[in-house]
């Protein structure tokens, strides 16, 4: 048969002639050495390939999250809070203790047994990718402290709860002051919660290596301390910034609307000029009292930028100067020069911004100015009123025992002229205890006439 036939003639089988039995040509079936040394290359070139490829991912994850790893909370000076003292402390996390909320969590007022008060920010369980990408905000905050920054007490990570304890900072944030839900602020502290700020945004960006981007400044992340002192807070979008020859970090868009620097919008590169565009948009509301951004359900777009720049560029800053400033001597002068900082932070191209060191400097120098401004126009003044009043001493005098204010008197003496009333040329007043007009010395013969508690 046809099949028997193939069967017995190796030679013709197609399976036999790859693979040749060992009564055919008396071969092994092992592979030849050729065959093992091309299958070791192959494999060799594989595993070098997938350990290049995961040198590369780490790379770049590290170059993107700046991922701060094989460090011990332990170790740093930061205090470890039980989740037991936290519950007590706010009540079991009661609405009465919640003093504000965001994308990130629920920030919690927290009263402690020995009377410390701290702000409790309670994560959302989707906050954090990992409890290490938690842990490695708690590394990075720990190194961030400054006057001008919210300080980071301590840390809880119990029961899958992710936790951070910030200082407590009373008189909450500049949004409360903007929108009105507070007392207006003065002229002079609006100035000072501007230069607080800035330090505290230049610290992050200059006073830390790496340096650190905030992403989300705006007014309610200004917290105002005692003495009306800024304190930058929340940093749940905090990112490490460039390092070396590096002219950016590659980061998605997060932040808020409003705020958000149009080039990193467009480019998906953060830099810490990002910060600064947002900062520029904090100096408009300052002199403004208005929102960055109109109502989004508002048929009309409006943006604070759009609104307040015509006025700045002509330098006619009271078209836009919150009313509530009109209320108190106020100096024009300085309040343009803050509108036109703000307008230089927020120029289309980022390197043409300037550094948060130099608007902190640029803000004091014009505070200096319009202090030494201030203390000339009063000097002045004290010099015209000086002379005013030596004019007026000469040709006036008070009687404010009985209620007077100066009046001018015509040469040597005063006329007082009525129908019913007679007229003397006054010499002396003399008052009794009890502040009543006791007896008037009249007359210009020297003569002296009397009368009784006028």
């Amino acid at each position: 048969m046809r099949s028997r036939s193939l069967l017995s003639s190796p030679s013709s089988s197609p399976l036999l002639t790859e693979f040749e039995t060992p009564t055919t040509k008396g071969t092994s079936w092992f592979p030849s050495k050729e065959l093992w040394a091309a299958f070791l290359v192959t494999l060799a070139g594989m595993v070098a390939g997938v350990v290049l490829f995961t040198c590369l991912k780490r790379q770049r994850s590290k170059k993107g999250k700046r991922s701060l790893k094989g460090f011990n909370l332990k170790k740093l000076d930061l205090r470890k809070f039980h989740w037991e003292e936290l519950q007590k402390a706010t009540q079991s996390f009661s609405k009465e203790c919640l003093v504000g909320s965001g994308a990130f969590g629920n920030v919690y007022r927290g009263l402690f047994d020995d009377e410390q008060v701290f702000a409790i920010k309670k994560s959302h369980f989707d906050s954090y990718q990992s409890i290490q990408e938690f842990r490695n905000e708690v590394e990075l905050l720990s190194r961030v402290k400054h006057s001008n920054l919210v300080g980071l007490v301590g840390y809880c990570e119990e029961r899958n709860q992710k936790i951070l304890v910030y200082e407590y900072v009373p008189h909450g944030s500049l949004l409360d002051y903007i929108v009105g839900r507070r007392e207006p602020l003065t002229w002079r502290q609006r100035v000072n919660i501007a230069i607080g700020a800035a330090k505290g945004i230049a610290h992050l960006h200059e006073g830390v290596k790496p340096s650190i981007i905030h992403r989300d400044i705006k007014p309610s992340n200004i917290l105002i301390g005692e003495g009306f002192e800024a304190k930058v807070s929340d940093f749940g979008l905090v990112k490490s910034g460039p390092i070396g020859d590096e002219s950016h970090v590659s980061s998605q868009i997060k932040g808020t609307p409003g705020y958000l620097d149009p080039s990193y919008c467009a480019s998906y590169h953060l830099t810490p000029f990002s910060d600064v565009y947002s900062f520029g948009i904090i100096l408009l509301q300052l002199i403004t009292a208005r929102p960055a951004v109109g109502n989004p359900r508002s048929q009309s777009r409006y943006h604070i930028v759009d609104w307040a720049r015509p006025s700045l560029e002509r330098g006619n800053v009271a078209d836009i100067i919150d009313a509530n400033l009109l209320r108190e001597p106020c100096n024009m002068e300085m309040m343009l020069k803050m509108g036109q900082l703000g307008l230089k932070c927020i120029v289309k191209s980022p390197k043409s911004r300037p550094t948060m060191i130099q608007v902190v400097k640029e803000l004091e120098e014009a505070l200096e100015d319009t202090m030494l401004s201030f203390e000339c126009k009063q000097e002045q003044r004290v010099s015209s009123n000086e002379s005013i009043d030596h004019k007026e001493e000469a040709l006036s005098f008070s009687i404010n025992g009985i209620g007077l204010e100066k009046f001018p008197a015509e040469n040597d003496g005063f006329s007082i002229n009525n129908a019913n009333m007679q007229c003397f040329d006054v010499n002396s007043v003399i008052f009794s205890e009890r502040d009543d007009l006791k007896r008037i010395n009249v007359g210009t013969d020297g003569a002296h006439h009397n009368t009784s508690n006028v």
